[in-house]
This record gives structure tokens, C-alpha cells and sequence, in this order.
């Protein structure tokens, strides 16, 4: 049996709120992760299926070894509710001199039909994603990047704290029309300290 993959720059590798967790993403988790963002292209900074050799290749060569860093460039969770896997996501492009990262955030595809659902999720992610990045690592921003075509997705960050910063205008092509990237953040309140 393999050792459970941790962060080292995490004192702890799982988050609990109510019913929902996050823990260290696992190898087990990989395959699952992939076939969600495959199926859901059209949100995320992809443009191509992502094969299973790739997915293999990216864990073993990028995300495993960053695990050993005291300042990796990604700390990424898989997202649970009532132990079951229904999400994954975390803090991307970390910035450790500047104390902020980018909030990168995908729910299982067969729970992003419904927006009541999405919403309480997302939520949670959320909640958990502020308490590892300002309790945890004591950052000073999260931020995100969202297509505008995202309306629901966009109401749930705004309700959770996230300011609007600004609008990136025609910043993607998405199914032949330009589309605008919207920037929302968040700021630790209780880290306003260089």
C-alpha cells in the first residue's frame, strides 16, 4: 500500500465544513479529474481533450513532485460530500512573495445541471478554499478568472465575498464568438501587514 501524497507546506492534508471535505489530491483521483474536464471544456482554459497518457505524465512530472516543495506553484484538493467525490480544484499560479493565488474550482459534470446544487457546493468549496489560503498559509488574495457566459457560477463567488476587479473584454473565443474574462477577488482581512 502507497503512502497517502501530502503537502508539505500544509500542516494538515484534509479540511472538513459540515458534510463537505477537501483532501490532497490522490492518484486515485486522477482519471476521474480528467474525464471531468474533457467533458466541460468550454469553462475551462483547455482547448483539447486531455488524453490519459498526458494526465499521467502531468501528475508524475508537475503535481507529485511539487508536493515536496515548501513553495509549490499549485495545492491541489479533490472535493468531497458525505465522502463521496464530487469536485475537485484549489490554489493555482501561487504567488508566495505576494501572498495570493488564483482559485481554480470544477464540480463533478453530472452535478452542474442544477444551480441550487451548484451553488450550496460551490459554496462550500469556497469556504474551505478561504479558510486553507488565509488561516493556513496566511495569503492576502484569492482571485479567480471567469468566462462571462458563466452568470450562476459568477452570482455564487460575488455572494461568497468576491469583488468584481475588472473585465478582460473579448478575451476568449468560445464556440466562435468573443467572450469577456471577468476577475473577481477576495482579501484576508485580517492580513493587511506586508
Amino acid at each position: 500500500m502507497s503512502l497517502r501524497k501530502q503537502y508539505l507546506c500544509l500542516a494538515q492534508n484534509q479540511f472538513t465544513l459540515g458534510n463537505y471535505a477537501i483532501s490532497t489530491i490522490q492518484p486515485q483521483d486522477i482519471e476521474v479529474i480528467r474525464n471531468w474536464r474533457n467533458a466541460q471544456m468550454t469553462v475551462l482554459r483547455q482547448s483539447s481533450p486531455i488524453e490519459y497518457s498526458q494526465q499521467v505524465e502531468y501528475y508524475s512530472s508537475v503535481i507529485w513532485p511539487s508536493m515536496e516543495q515548501c513553495n509549490p506553484d499549485n495545492i491541489l484538493f479533490t472535493f468531497f460530500d458525505n465522502n463521496k467525490r464530487i469536485g475537485y480544484g484549489g490554489l493555482v499560479h501561487i504567488s508566495w512573495q505576494d501572498k495570493r493565488a488564483e482559485m481554480s474550482f470544477l464540480l463533478d459534470s453530472d452535478l452542474t445541471g442544477n444551480d441550487k446544487e451548484y451553488g450550496k457546493h460551490f459554496t462550500a468549496f469556497i469556504q474551505l478554499m478561504l479558510t486553507v489560503a488565509f488561516e493556513h498559509l496566511n495569503f492576502h488574495k484569492l482571485f479567480t478568472e471567469t468566462y462571462a457566459t458563466r452568470v450562476h457560477h459568477i452570482s455564487v463567488l460575488e455572494s461568497c465575498g468576491l469583488v468584481l476587479e475588472g473585465t478582460m473584454r473579448d478575451h476568449i473565443i468560445l464556440e466562435n464568438k468573443y467572450v469577456d474574462s471577468l476577475l473577481h477577488s477576495v482579501l484576508n482581512n485580517n492580513n493587511s501587514n506586508v
